[in-house]
């Protein structure tokens, strides 16, 4: 299954720029037909899905890269295994504490509309 690059974007919900920008980090590599013309093949486009899932999760571009390119160095997919589990250990704590952090966050807006609810009321009482 060969996609062209407009192919691949729509099938993606991404623009052709993006997928241009993953070329130039080395990211995806697609072959080109004699008049010069990309052609995107199935492990590009799950290197595409792996990039994409990866931003989803909030992982950053290299942190991305490393984990994608660390297949092609070993092709037991082992490595790559090990390195998404640290990774993916380390952003389940920050998203922990982000949803700590919310949690607060929206315990003090609650005690502040009651407080106004409250002034509001006694205001409306005199």
């Amino acid at each position: 299954m060969n996609l062209t690059i407009t192919q691949l974007a729509q099938s993606f919900n991404v623009t052709t720029r993006t997928i241009r920008y993953y070329e130039e980090l080395h990211l995806l590599h697609p072959a080109r037909t004699e008049s010069g013309r990309r052609v995107y093949t199935k492990k590009d486009i799950t290197k595409l899905k792996l990039i994409l899932r990866g931003k989803r999760f909030g992982f950053s571009l290299d942190e991305i890269k490393e984990m994608v390119l660390l297949f092609d160095q070993d092709r037991s997919g082992r490595k790559q295994l090990e390195r998404t589990i640290e990774y993916g250990t380390k952003r389940i704590e920050e998203v922990g504490t982000f949803i700590e952090e919310l949690q607060e966050m929206k315990k003090e807006m609650e005690k502040l509309r009651n407080e106004f609810q409250e002034k509001l009321n006694e205001l409306g009482e005199k």
